[in-house]
């Protein structure tokens, strides 16, 4: 998606970072936030590709693993709260 912007959340201390050192840099927060996320999930592409790995692993096709895989409960917590159904 090229091209497309989309706003960005972050607390104002985080903020007041960000301003500053774009203009310490002379650059935009834009450029400056862009260039500091790539980085940042460069430096973690092994970590985050052993979690989707470990995520992947878990789903095995049915809903049941799909919920477990997204709220964290294990299957046999899902099934004592009443399951998931599956048709």
């Amino acid at each position: 998606m090229a091209g497309a912007s989309m706003p960005v959340k972050v607390d104002p201390e985080t903020h007041a970072l960000l301003a500053h050192a774009a203009t310490a840099l002379r650059t935009t927060q834009k450029d400056l936030l862009e260039a500091a996320v790539r980085e940042y999930l460069t430096a973690r592409r092994e970590e985050i590709a052993v979690a989707l790995q470990r995520a992947m692993q878990m789903i095995d096709g049915t809903d049941a693993s799909r919920v477990a895989a997204l709220t964290g409960l294990s299957r046999e917590r899902l099934d004592e709260l009443g399951g998931v159904d599956e048709s």
